[in-house]
């Protein structure tokens, strides 16, 4: 009686662990797909601190982003600095295009003090005379297993920009494995690819009304690269499925709304980036 006892009780347990399973299966597979996207900070947490400074760049590792993202000038000297636009005008107190300074004096430049202008709510004493930094001051900082992910910005402008940048790479010793590479000119992509042919790069892409890829984009893009990074306001699931079940790697770009990142998650994007790579880390949580 004991024994028949046991068997009933056992059977009851692993009845209940089945249903349990049923039940929160779908819990747990939508918590995993959450936990797989990559959070990238977009120039660094540049919603709370400048952009494309040591300091935004912190915040983002510390606010849960993935990967540390760069974007990349010249300077006149030839020196790679993480700078958005061409010129110093927006985020500096310089004026003029970056080609015409040497990096020297692109660090004598303040580099902060235009966010607390622009942005008082997040506004922050330390902000005043940040710095520009060099894409080697970057790789010192953070080693050389950091996760980059950066952009050759505008590379008709700088003739021999990827081959610098791939120099630097191997002169730190950075970990390929966690280095994406992307840009919007296919040539700079395919440069580095042959170049060094085991860097993982993504395609950038703009649409400015709805986005549609064909096949035959596809299979052009995965000739050299892993993903492509669109701009996501004209996104549709349906693209993003395309894309997806192509083998490619989809990281829309910027994404600053938690409903939105919810939004792309559940449409099936493998990463965003996002000024608030906190935000994006509350909603993989659930939260």
């Amino acid at each position: 009686m004991l024994e028949l006892k046991r068997r009933w009780l056992s059977a009851l347990g692993a009845l209940v662990l089945v249903v349990g399973i049923a039940t929160d299966g779908g819990t747990a597979m939508a918590k995993e797909k959450y936990k797989d996207i990559e959070n990238v900070s977009h120039r660094g947490a540049s919603g709370y601190a400048p952009e494309h400074t040591i300091t935004s760049y912190q915040m983002g590792e510390k606010m849960h982003g993935n990967y540390i993202e760069i974007d990349l000038q010249m300077t006149k000297d030839g020196q790679l600095i993480a700078m958005h636009d061409e010129t110093l005008n927006r985020t500096t107190d310089g004026t003029g295009p970056v080609k015409n300074y040497t990096l020297d004096e692109i660090k004598h430049l303040d580099a902060g003090s235009w966010f607390n202008e622009a942005y008082p709510q997040y506004a922050k004493s330390e902000y005043v005379g940040l710095q520009v930094p060099s894409l080697e001051e970057i790789f010192r900082k953070f080693g050389k297993n950091a996760s980059y992910y950066i952009e050759t910005k505008s590379p008709d402008i700088y003739p021999g920009m990827e081959k610098e940048l791939l120099r630097l790479i191997d002169k730190y010793d950075i970990n390929k494995q966690k280095l994406l590479l992307q840009s919007f000119s296919a040539d700079s992509l395919k440069i580095m690819k042959e170049l060094d042919p085991s860097l993982k790069l993504i395609q950038l892409l703009s649409y400015k009304g709805n986005a549609v890829i064909t096949d035959t984009d596809i299979a052009k893009i995965k000739e050299y690269a892993i993903g492509v990074g669109p701009n996501h306001t004209y996104l549709n699931q349906e693209y993003i499925q395309k894309v997806v079940n192509s083998g490619l790697e989809i990281h829309p770009y910027t994404v600053n709304d938690k409903e939105r990142m919810q939004q792309l998650i559940d449409w099936g994007v493998t990463g965003m980036f996002t000024n608030f790579p906190d935000l994006l880390n509350e909603v993989k949580k659930g939260k």
